[in-house]
């Protein structure tokens, strides 16, 4: 989804900043610009408000202005997303390490799979504390793919060989991706979960419910692993049962991910009834706005942002009983969990919720307040900040 910036006040260079004394330094590594912006900006904040002074290496895209406008600092590096062979990452591992030898960070944070590998292996022989982020293990560990079967078995023997680094943290959003990790042979002692990254319950506030026929939302990009195809597929059961439901779908392909779905299949899906596809949208909460549900049918997920701004927006939740998905999408509490790539149980979930505004109504304030309670910018903020002062002072402390 595309990031709208709130508009700040000014937007000054960090390095430009008077200081009293040198604020310890958080870098955060990123496959794409708008990647952390939608996954790390409220931990980037968090660290920023508690006095870190945070920078981020990264692909640049459309996010150098956005990146600049929070007053990080932005390092662009060359990163190709999904990609791990030696000639795609050998630039990426070396603009990492030249970027940590210019501003010697006293904390790193990988985030995603593919940061967390090649961040390692640009840190080897550094003794700085890395957070290597597993937010969700993704197409190599949902596909059944020849090629991600042997990138997966690549995988399985390097990460323990990282991840168990003495100055390594793993950081996990869901107890699901703790416990793979530990079957991979990453140590128990180095895994840290916190659920999610926080959304703002400021920005995101409960909403009403829309006039007109009961209308389902869909946030992500377009891929398989997303049950997008599942949800088509739902929906377009429920038009032949003869209800008036209408999808609102936010997001597009990604040609750089294998499962992707293709430009022609969306197309198709622009000509049937009561669906609309909304391409990348500046502000989400338009989307929450139109729509009475929030529904992801994803096969492994972190900790879905989209379903967490949705709750936060007062919206209940239909997902799948997955990794990450029923973290937040909480079965006769917060919405309905029904199975991955099941079209015929997605439909009767989607039926189920749109006949019954009392069940909406439940669910909906029960997912605002499980975001509340545990899952703001707030708390998360907390435990991050919490989790890098603990890093760096053992750091101290050993140097």
């Amino acid at each position: 989804m595309a990031y709208t910036a709130p508009t700040p006040p000014e937007t000054v260079s960090l390095m430009s900043l008077p200081r009293s004394a040198s604020p310890r330094r958080l870098l955060y590594v990123a496959n794409e610009d708008f990647a952390f912006l939608m996954h790390r900006l409220p931990m980037a904040r968090a660290a920023r408000d508690a006095g870190y002074e945070v920078h981020v290496a990264t692909n640049v895209n459309a996010g150098a202005a956005a990146i600049a406008a929070e007053r990080f600092v932005l390092h662009p590096i060359p990163f190709r997303r999904g990609g791990l062979s030696p000639s795609s990452a050998l630039p990426t591992i070396r603009a990492i390490r030249a970027v940590e030898a210019a501003i010697n960070p006293d904390v790193v944070h990988h985030s995603g799979l593919q940061s967390s590998v090649l961040g390692s292996l640009a840190a080897l022989g550094r003794a700085t504390p890395v957070v290597n982020a597993m937010t969700g293990l993704g197409y190599v560990f949902t596909s059944a793919s020849w090629r991600s079967r042997l990138l997966k078995q690549g995988l399985l023997w390097l990460l323990p060989r990282l991840m168990n680094r003495a100055p390594s943290c793993v950081l996990v959003q869901n107890p699901d991706d703790r416990d793979a990790l530990q079957a991979m042979g990453v140590r128990a002692d180095k895994i840290t979960l916190i659920p999610g990254s926080g959304v703002d319950t400021d920005r995101f506030q409960p909403l009403p419910e829309p006039n007109g026929p009961i209308t389902f939302g869909f946030a992500g990009r377009l891929l398989t692993d997303k049950g997008v195809r599942a949800l088509v597929a739902a929906h377009r059961l429920l038009r032949q049962r003869g209800r008036d439901d209408q999808l609102l779908i936010a997001g597009s392909p990604d040609p750089a991910n294998p499962a992707s779905v293709s430009a022609l299949e969306v197309e198709a899906w622009r000509n049937e009834p009561g669906i609309t596809l909304l391409g990348q949208i500046k502000d989400i909460t338009e989307l929450w706005r139109r729509c009475h549900i929030a529904v992801l049918p994803s096969h492994r997920e972190g900790l879905p942002v989209s379903l967490l701004e949705a709750a936060a927006c007062g919206r209940p939740l239909i997902s799948t009983d997955a990794p990450g998905c029923r973290e937040i999408a909480i079965h006769g509490q917060t919405g309905l969990s029904v199975p991955v790539e099941d079209p015929t149980a997605l439909a009767q979930a989607m039926a189920q919720l749109a006949t019954s505004p009392e069940l909406r109504a439940r669910y909906g304030q029960a997912a605002r307040q499980l975001v509340e309670d545990k899952l703001s910018a707030r708390i998360i903020g907390r435990s991050i900040v919490a989790l890098y002062d603990r890093l760096t002072s053992t750091s101290s402390a050993d140097s």
